[in-house]
């Protein structure tokens, strides 16, 4: 298999590319010009605002399967610059949907990377969330991510493209951004266990019930929905278990043998905070196989012991 991931130096690249890369798959992976890709794969530089660049890359490479994981997925950059958000995560995908359709080679598959954020405001008992649920998004960058969605269903059924959709819900790892929730509480262990600040934890919501799963579990999930997912289908991609934030919280001093005080922060605090958010994965279960087998725990353990080392 060739493989072409759009958006290769974020957080999931990585991991995906050496996910492709064990499973045999020949890999290139494009970024921006300011931005470096870690793994063992050829590199292109590549802006998909550039709907001219975008084609040239794909005619040029010819891969039978492309993940598009180029996005602005920040929630709270999509609030201060929701025209960059709709430009990079309407257009941009606009850009390779049309390209796909366009190009040269005409049996590439394309599977689409948007969000568990899509699912947005939940009506009550709708957990656990079905890929058939109504979408009501309650901010720019999941509305975006909906749309995104949308196109490709549209695109899949109006030229009979080969085209998947992924709903992947909240994934963490080492390496991932200290802004996200495992790796936050992680880092602010690590730096009080080096004496680097004083040894009190700042947290928001730990009633909030939220499902995570491994970054490496994800990217296997989206290797196998490459190679056994059914054209048109959107899969959750999820761990299938919510658990509360204070879970995670006490999992992780549970590793460290450091005293440390915990107090909530006012900053942190999401007034809008839904109680539950929790993926049906039986769809992606039935049709690859898949299910999430890294442990929370260890997650959150190699997460730590990452943030040790780095700093």
């Amino acid at each position: 298999m060739k493989a072409l991931i759009i958006g290769g130096a974020g957080f999931v690249g990585g991991y995906l590319i050496n996910e492709l890369r064990t499973s045999g798959a020949e890999v290139c992976a494009t970024c921006l010009a300011n931005e470096t890709i870690s793994g063992d794969c050829n590199v292109k530089v590549l802006d998909i605002l550039e709907p001219e660049s975008v084609q040239s890359a794909i005619d040029e490479e010819a891969p039978d399967v492309i993940f598009h994981l180029a996005a602005q997925s920040s929630v709270a950059l999509s609030w201060k610059r929701p025209q960059l958000t709709a430009d990079i995560n309407v257009k941009g995908s606009i850009n390779v949907l049309e390209a796909v359709r366009n190009a040269a080679k005409k049996d590439i598959r394309l599977i689409l990377i948007g969000s568990g954020e899509e699912y947005g405001f939940i009506r009550e008992g709708a957990c656990p969330i079905s890929e058939n649920e109504i979408l009501r998004p309650g901010n720019i960058y999941a509305a975006t991510k909906a749309c995104q969605g949308m196109l490709g269903e549209i695109y899949s059924r109006a030229y009979k493209m080969d085209i998947i959709m992924v709903r992947a819900f909240n994934h963490s790892g080492p390496k991932q951004a200290p802004m996200f929730v495992i790796s936050d509480f992680c880092r602010q262990i690590a730096e009080i266990e080096k004496g680097l600040h004083e040894p009190v934890m700042s947290v928001g919501n730990l009633s909030a019930m939220r499902d995570f799963t491994d970054v490496r579990d994800v990217v296997r999930a989206y290797r196998l929905l490459a190679e056994k997912g059914i054209s048109g289908q959107t899969y959750n991609v999820g761990r299938g278990k919510a658990v509360p934030v204070q879970y995670i919280l006490d999992t992780a001093l549970s590793f460290s043998e450091t005293k440390i005080e915990v107090k909530q922060d006012p900053a942190r605090m999401r007034a809008s905070d839904i109680p539950i958010i929790e993926p049906d994965v039986s769809h992606i279960l039935a049709d690859t196989g898949w299910k999430a087998e890294i442990s929370m725990e260890q997650t959150i353990r190699d997460t730590l012991d990452y943030w040790r080392s780095t700093l």
